[in-house]
Formats: structure tokens, C-alpha cells, sequence
């Protein structure tokens, strides 16, 4: 305020002291304008910084110029304050005699004589070099954090009591822990109990100038209390009078290296020894699947041709001698063999399934899904349901026993949600910490969870076949497709509220 009314008494007391103010503003150039802002003078500054003719500007407005960087909106401010009366400050963009952008700071002073406004007075600078240099170092800084934050492995600072002053975003990667929570707190803080002291120990010796750097190795506890090896590499962090201000160093997580350490001693005796012990397994399975396959087919099969045979037979031929419950007998009698051949058929499939070798490639499951909806609606087509498939899911597993997967699961899913008089069922995809997990939903008759552990045994139905027809070997086999690819399979559900069965396939 004391300037303000320094200026005004400076101008009120004629051309000197205004010359004499201009002077103290250390300008390239000066000028002033009339009562309505239109320039009148323009030093010839101007001419010598940017090759403008100061003349040209006779007449004009400041906000009439050709500014580079300069819209309506920019002047908002500038002019309600020369309407005040105030003092005003702009810096502008505008491009020279020479072709080149130059950047003008302009500063400017209403001029008063004996308490009668008379137009403004004020100084330029070209500012060219500041702005230039600023936005240099503005854009080397941003360079310099990019990279920063591109790195695979944590950077940090610490100051003289080894708090944490700096973490890139890489840290909540590796640790769980969100950079902002983590400041100021102590490194140590976050390593295994067994070895902070150790660690402490050693980044205090580092800090101190005891050592000129340390590279350790130690064990880092995660938020959700997972333990990551890092290598741990720090150095002593000074001011210009050599005085210490803490550590800067690195940490890499090489819990995959530490692992592989940890676990390769003996490694390839203890391999050779489970391959020969694996092999002959395998062996001796497919042997026991193929002698079971080939009873199943022929010792099972033929008694129960003979069964539904005879039973025909003595339906046909007492066909006026039977009564009622006769004829309901001999009925029950021939389906009960007919779902025995089904379950023959399934148990071989089954068998045929676990022998059968992978062949994996990469594909869109999704697209699997809509076919199995599609011959679903073909089938039953009176029936209302609503289906929602996320697009795009893709997948490397082996094509044919994908199919086979999918198919029992959205089958389960059309058949248990045939009672609602709006079925609905999605397939989709979450993601749960590192790896995909696919769900298939429906609306239907759900389980009791207390009998989930049978989901997945052959023959094992939580429905009678009274409600909801089938063999009971559908989730099985689906279970066996997603062991075969390193996968899970669990689901979620109660009773009348429909069913979630989720699955992996793998990495």
C-alpha cells in the first residue's frame, strides 16, 4: 500500500519523478498510453529486442496486438484493473521482426498530475531467456521423474535418522504400502523383525561414513504380510559443507532369484527322482484307465443290452396281460438301464478326458460361450433368458477340452435356472491380485455350501433326479479339464439364490 501512494504522490508531481520511478524499474523499454489505454509512446527498446517498430503501436491497445498466446479471456483481469485505477502486470507472448517468439513482461502505472488521471506509463521486458530457461528446466524435471517412475526397482532417500524422504511408485509394487503412507516413517520399519537390526547396523555405518556403501540383502514384510527378498543398495547423501543428510540407494526385489536359490541345492537328483517315480505312475494310471475303459465298454454293456432287451421283450409279448403296475415296473426297469448306459458313456468320457494330451493355443473363450448359448436357446427355445458375456476373454488352454469345460458349466447354469420365469446367467472375467478368474453365474436353484465339498465327486448330485436331470459326472470332468491346465475351481452359493462357480487355467 506504502508503494501505491508513493507512486501516486511520484506522478502527481510532474514528469521527473515519473521518469525518475521508470528509471528504478530497471526497463528494456518504457511507454504510456491516453485515458482510454491507447499507446502514445513507445520506447525504442522495443525495436532493439524483437525488431518491432515502436510507431506501429501508435494508437493501439494493448489487447489489439497480435499476441501469440493471448485470448479475450486473458485481458479480463488487466482491464478491470486499469478501470480501478491500479497498477497492472502482464506477460505475453509475441512473435518478432525476426521470426521468433519473444516473451514480454509488461508493467505499468497509472499516470496522475494534480489529482488528474492522464493515461498509464509503464516499462517492457523481454523475458525471453527467463521463460525460455524455465520451461527447460521444468521439462528436465518432468524428464527426470519419468524415468524415475519407469524403473523396475524401488528408489529412495533417507534423511540422517533413516526416515524415508523419497520413494518412487514402484515401492507400493513391490511393498503393499502407498508412497505417501510410507514417508517419514523408518526403512526398517518395514523389513522382517529377524532382520532390522542388522540392517540398521549397516545403513547407519553407510550414513555416518564408517562405509562408503553397502549392498545387502535382506527380507521385506508386505502389507498383506507376504515376505520379498530385495538386494538393498544405499550411499551417503551430503551437503555442500560435507555434512551427512542420509542415504540414496536402491532396492530390487530378487525374491524369484532367492527362491531359486533357496531351492536348487539337490534340485536335479531330487527331479530325475520324481520323473521315474512320475513316469511309472502315469503308466500305470493309463494302464488301469484303459483296462477299466475296456470293461466299461464290453463287460458292462452287453448285460445291460440283455436287461432292456428281455424287458422289451416282455412288455411287447404281455402287453394285454400286464396291469398297471406291471407295465410301471417293467418301465422303471428299462430307464434304469438306460441311465446306467449313460453313465457308462460319461465314465468313459471321463477316462477318455484325463489320458487325452494337451494341445494348447490361444483363443477367444468368449466366443466358445456364445456358441454353447446359442444351441442352448436352439433347444429350448420358449424359454426367457437373459444372458450377459464379457467379450474378449482370451485364453491359451487346449481348445477342445475348453469347450468341454464351458459347455457343462453354462448347461449347468441353463439347466438349475430353468424354474425362474426370467433366467439369468453371465460368464465374466475378475481380476484377483496377479491372476484372471473367470465366473459363470446363474439365478437358479443354488446348493447348501455345507454339501459343496461333493460338487466335484462323480455321481455326487446335491438335486435328485426327480428336480434336475443328469449323470453327476459333469463338474468332475470339468474339474479334471482345469487340474489338467494348473487351474482351480471352487463355487459360491445358497440355496434358491442361484450359483457361482469360478475357475483359473493357469498362468
Amino acid at each position: 500500500m506504502d508503494r501505491r501512494r508513493t507512486a501516486a504522490r511520484v506522478g502527481e508531481e510532474g514528469d521527473p519523478h515519473a521518469l525518475a520511478e521508470l528509471v528504478d524499474l530497471a526497463s528494456d523499454w518504457s511507454w504510456s498510453t491516453d485515458v482510454s489505454h491507447r499507446y502514445t509512446r513507445v520506447g525504442e527498446g522495443l525495436r532493439n529486442r524483437t525488431g518491432l517498430v515502436p510507431a506501429d503501436l501508435i494508437g493501439l491497445r494493448p489487447w489489439e496486438l497480435p499476441w501469440v498466446d493471448a485470448t479475450s479471456a486473458t485481458w479480463i483481469t488487466y482491464r478491470e484493473r486499469i478501470e480501478k485505477r491500479e497498477p497492472v502486470t502482464r506477460t505475453l507472448a509475441l512473435r518478432g521482426a525476426d521470426g521468433r517468439i519473444h516473451h514480454l513482461e509488461l508493467l505499468g502505472r497509472p499516470l496522475m498530475r494534480k489529482g488528474t488521471f492522464l493515461g498509464y506509463h509503464g516499462i517492457g521486458r523481454d523475458v525471453t531467456e527467463r521463460i525460455v530457461t524455465a520451461r527447460a528446466l521444468q521439462e528436465s524435471q518432468q524428464r527426470y521423474s519419468e524415468v524415475v517412475e519407469s524403473v523396475n526397482e524401488v528408489i529412495f532417500r533417507t534423511d540422517p535418522d533413516g526416515r524415508l524422504t523419497f520413494l518412487n511408485r514402484f515401492w507400493q509394487t513391490i511393498s503393499g504400502y502407498r508412497v505417501e503412507q510410507s514417508l517419514g516413517k523408518p526403512l526398517v520399519d518395514f523389513l522382517h523383525p529377524d532382520d532390522r537390526e542388522e540392517a540398521q547396523t549397516k545403513l547407519a555405518k553407510v550414513g555416518n561414513g564408517e562405509l562408503p556403501e553397502c549392498n545387502c540383502e535382506l527380507r521385506l514384510r508386505t502389507r498383506e504380510g507376504e515376505i520379498r527378498w530385495i538386494e538393498a543398495a544405499g550411499r551417503p547423501v551430503t551437503d555442500m559443507d560435507g555434512m551427512p543428510q542420509g542415504l540414496a540407494g536402491t532396492l530390487d526385489d530378487i525374491s524369484s532369484r532367492k527362491v531359486a536359490e533357496l531351492t536348487l541345492k539337490n534340485v536335479n537328483q531330487e527331479l530325475e527322482a520324481r520323473v521315474r517315480l512320475r513316469t511309472a505312475e502315469l503308466e500305470a494310471s493309463n494302464r488301469e484307465l484303459e483296462a477299466f475303459s475296456y470293461s466299461v465298454s464290453h463287460d458292462l454293456r452287453a448285460p445291460l443290452r440283455a436287461i432292456d432287451g428281455f424287458a422289451r421283450i416282455l412288455e411287447e409279448e404281455l402287453d394285454g396281460a400286464l396291469d398297471q403296475a406291471s407295465r410301471g415296473h417293467i418301465e422303471r426297469i428299462r430307464k434304469a438301464t438306460q441311465r446306467m448306459a449313460h453313465l457308462i458313456d460319461a465314465l468313459i468320457e471321463l477316462a477318455r478326458l484325463t489320458r487325452q494330451s494337451l494341445h494348447k493355443e490361444t483363443f477367444d473363450l468368449s466366443e466358445l460361450a456364445l456358441q454353447v448359448i446359442d444351441e442352448l436357446r436352439a433347444e429350448e427355445p420358449e424359454r426367457i433368458v437373459e444372458v450377459e458375456i464379457t467379450r474378449g476373454l482370451m485364453v491359451t488352454a487346449d481348445r477342445t477340452l475348453a469347450r468341454v469345460l464351458i459347455e457343462n458349466l453354462m448347461r449347468n447354469a441353463w439347466k438349475f435356472s430353468a424354474r425362474q420365469p426370467v433366467a439369468r446367467i453371465s460368464f465374466r472375467a475378475e481380476r484377483e491380485r496377479d491372476r484372471r478368474v473367470f465366473c459363470v453365474e446363474d439365478n437358479g436353484a443354488g446348493f447348501d455350501m455345507a454339501f459343496a465339498a461333493n460338487l466335484f465327486r462323480p455321481f455326487h448330485r446335491l438335486h435328485n433326479s426327480g428336480e434336475f436331470s443328469g449323470t453327476g459326472i459333469g463338474l468332475a470332468t470339468v474339474q479334471r479339464i482345469i487340474q489338467r491346465h494348473g487351474g482351480l475351481i471352487w463355487a459360491e452359493s445358497k440355496p434358491g439364490q442361484g450359483a457361482r462357480f469360478y475357475f483359473t487355467l493357469g498362468s
